[in-house]
């Protein structure tokens, strides 16, 4: 009689859950759970705004283009609940049945909502492409945009929508310079950058959220401040001041934080549970929460794997950076400049960043190769 193979279900199908997912899938049976049908990064948010089409090709993905996904079982709709001692989920699709799910190892990378550009409502693909569609013309038809919040989404929106052209863009940040959790070297050389590339800085702003939670919409109000100015008015205001919100509704209070995060300890693996993870966003790993980086996914692939073959012994730990990392802006005409956690900076030029790194290394290395669309 051939060996059951163990189940893991993977709550949460964005860009860590997808690495997991497909790697995890040629030893267990994966099950997946997405309100999309397709991966939608939350990354680049600035070229997303500037340059959709290109933007799509990368960080907007069905599932069914991913080869190494052809073996999961695809759920498309929501966990509402969580019974973790009896090791099962409850989910309701997008077609409104009920789905009970039981697994040996369950691996939670749900993510966060944060403004209008990652939330977890269960959409199909014809409402995404209508509602990236209607925030990118709005966009395009303003002449003065604000931006409020300092952090890398702020900074790289207010960047691409300048170097564009077409409207006057202000960048709102409560201290006096950006990037709070990236080296100081690098807050120094994108505050050159952002004047450079046309975006009127303004320092020490800090703004009034509307209602006191940030907006998941762009908003047209004017803008008030804490901190004494006069109010501000531009046609468009997009907020990014980085008040994220994890999707963990459906699980038990004792294995959130008090900001309902998913407590994990150096394994990544959830507080007081032998069987469950949590990658990415949604996960407090460290104080930036960036095992969404750092290749958290491997350290949950190589632990699943070890627990699910009785070798704990193995298990690998988690290590943060001391600063955040990555691309700050995306992919310009002139290329990509990554920066590092010791504050230097790697330019890849244009041909190479597409062709190599978001083709043949994402693509096919991360990803394992995608089809090819029909279009």
């Amino acid at each position: 009689m051939a060996r059951r193979r163990p189940t893991v279900l993977v709550a949460g199908l964005g860009d860590t859950g997808v690495l997991v997912a497909t790697r995890l899938a040629r030893s267990c049976d994966v099950i997946g759970v997405s309100t999309r049908p397709a991966l939608m990064s939350g990354q680049e948010l600035g070229t997303r705004l500037t340059d959709l089409s290109r933007w799509r090709r990368t960080y907007l993905v069905p599932f069914s283009r991913f080869r190494r996904l052809d073996t999961i079982d695809f759920v498309h709709g929501r966990i509402l609940s969580t019974d973790l001692d009896d090791r099962s989920v409850e989910v309701e699709t997008a077609t409104g049945e009920h789905r009970h799910i039981t697994y040996d190892a369950f691996v939670i990378a749900t993510g966060v909502s944060n403004g209008f550009w990652r939330h977890d409502r269960v959409e199909d693909l014809a409402a995404l492409d209508t509602a990236l569609a209607a925030v990118n013309r709005t966009l395009e038809s303003a002449a003065s945009i604000a931006v409020v919040g300092g952090g890398a989404t702020g900074v790289s929106v207010a960047d691409n929508l300048a170097r564009r052209g077409g409207a006057d863009v202000h960048l709102f940040i409560s201290s006096e310079q950006p990037l709070p959790d990236f080296h100081p070297d690098v807050r120094s050389w994108i505050m050159h950058r952002l004047g450079s590339d046309g975006v009127t800085v303004h320092t020490g702003h800090r703004a009034v959220v509307p209602g006191g939670a940030a907006p998941d919409t762009l908003t047209t109000d004017p803008i008030t401040w804490s901190t004494g100015q006069e109010p501000f008015t531009a046609d468009v205001v997009l907020w990014a001041v980085g008040a994220a919100r994890p999707h963990t509704g459906f699980l038990p209070a004792d294995v959130l934080d008090a900001d309902g995060f998913v407590m994990v300890d150096e394994h990544l693996r959830v507080v007081g549970r032998t069987e469950v993870f949590a990658v990415g966003d949604v996960a407090a790993s460290d104080p930036l929460r960036s095992s969404a980086r750092n290749w958290g996914y491997r350290v949950i692939v190589a632990n699943v794997r070890a627990l699910l073959s009785g070798r704990e012994s193995r298990f690998r730990s988690f290590k943060p950076a001391p600063y955040r990392w990555g691309s700050l802006l995306g992919l310009q005409s002139d290329g990509l400049t990554v920066v590092q956690p010791n504050g230097r900076r790697v330019h890849i030029p244009r041909p190479i960043a597409q062709r190599l790194l978001l083709g043949a290394f994402v693509q096919r290395v991360l990803y394992g190769g995608l089809r090819r669309t029909s279009n």
